[in-house]
């Protein structure tokens, strides 16, 4: 694989460490890699040694073997997740460890797969990995996600272009976008969170009622619950208080939706890569909070079988605002990586909400997160619908409004 100068490799594996995880000493440290990412996580580990890991264990994976797998194995045997999997996660959450994932995933590894197959694997990882997901979905260890450039995702975005040229233009942007290519990439993060924090400090203070979304496309209103909590930026361990930040890139603020409460239509704006598959030019109509109707120009059934993943999937878990001035926007190009594009546009999610966006959501019970308007599904799928033409507006508890975005842009000063 076509890689960067070491001192870029060196300067963005502390930066995935020190600012992403915020490896402690002493601390396990599980990575989540590709094969084909073999290098640099060589490095991001002997990196976690050297800042005093107690251990450094690889989960690796490898997108021929599981593109193999989807082609040769039955349904039946996609849709079963051995118990020393789910227990090896269990395992090191509940040693305390750290989580990284370095994903770099064609964005049409699994295209021509039996979209059921597909559907059916994802649900039993979904269910198999329920535990282990309420210790990252509630903050209860530091993790984070990072990528790295291969050929087939590189060349996707550059069509055109050989696999080196590719390469190094998508590393080229990783690093300007992940601020590695700043004199202090880890100054810089400091930097960016604060405007992030003040952001998520003003929204807290508003609590609106709903937000009415309008663009070409798009026509929704989209009701808060009380007592929600926008985030965005880094996060904080539940109990042991350490900073961290789940995403690299992010630009987000975001919150829960009122699982009962969103009604009209919305329109995506890039595409979804879905679990190896691309959805494109859809378009989704809620009523009381729920999918009533859909289409897609690209990856209809896929979307169906998403929507049909369980109750919850018909419904929001997320909303979450981006400024269309971000640098990932502001790049042009369509990464077809969730992680890249969520943090170009404003986005929602399908499915399960995080617990805490609402006061107290950590604590509670799937029952008494439901009264509260708070979203439960095996899925959680952000797809993108900002652009530069967007509006949004902030409803008040008296129903008096005020601008929130226009046409993309915060409208709203966080001075």
């Amino acid at each position: 694989m076509r890689m960067p100068s070491q001192d870029k490799l060196e300067k963005y594996a502390e930066l995935a460490l020190k600012t992403g995880v915020n490896l402690q000493e002493q601390q396990k440290l599980m990575i989540n890699s590709t094969i084909e990412g073999a290098e640099f996580t060589r490095i991001v580990a002997r990196k976690a040694f050297e800042m005093g890991a107690e251990d450094v264990h690889i989960n690796w994976s490898d997108d021929e073997l599981t593109r193999m797998k989807y082609e040769h194995a039955s349904q039946e045997t996609l849709s079963e997740v051995p118990e020393w999997q789910q227990q090896k996660f269990t395992y090191f959450a509940e040693q305390g460890a750290a989580i990284l994932s370095i994903r770099s995933t064609d964005p049409d590894l699994l295209k021509g797969i039996d979209a059921g197959k597909v559907a059916a694997a994802n649900k039993a990882r979904s269910e198999a990995m329920s535990t282990f997901r309420n210790y990252t979905m509630n903050d209860r260890l530091q993790w984070s996600i990072v990528s790295i450039p291969i050929p087939a995702w590189a060349q996707k975005i550059f069509p055109g272009e050989s696999e080196e040229t590719a390469q190094d233009k998508l590393w080229e942007q990783i690093f300007s976008i992940v601020r590695v290519d700043q004199k202090d990439p880890v100054a810089a993060w400091e930097e960016h969170n604060e405007t992030l924090i003040k952001a998520r400090e003003y929204l807290n203070k508003k609590q609106y009622s709903k937000l009415v979304y309008k663009a070409p496309g798009t026509d929704l209103e989209v009701a808060l619950p009380k007592g929600h909590i926008w985030k965005g930026g880094p996060a904080t361990t539940e109990k042991e208080n350490i900073q961290f930040n789940p995403n690299m890139p992010t630009e987000e603020v975001f919150t829960a939706p009122h699982k009962y409460g969103v009604d009209g239509k919305v329109t995506c704006t890039k595409p979804l890569n879905y679990g190896g598959n691309v959805i494109d030019g859809f378009t989704l109509t809620f009523k009381e909070g729920k999918v009533t109707d859909f289409s897609a120009e690209e990856g209809e059934e896929t979307l169906k079988h998403l929507l049909d993943t369980d109750e919850g999937s018909r419904r929001l878990g997320e909303l979450a605002l981006v400024p269309h001035e971000s640098p990932i926007s502001q790049s042009g190009l369509i990464f077809y990586n969730t992680l890249y594009d969520e943090n170009a546009s404003c986005h929602l999610a399908l499915g399960k909400a995080y617990p805490n966006n609402m006061t107290g959501g950590s604590d509670m019970s799937e029952e008494e997160l439901d009264q509260n308007g708070i979203n439960h599904s095996l899925s959680h799928v952000d797809f993108m619908m900002g652009s530069d033409k967007l509006d949004i507006d902030g409803i008040m508890e008296d129903g008096n409004k005020e601008a929130v975005m226009r046409q993309g842009s915060w409208a709203i000063s966080f001075e």
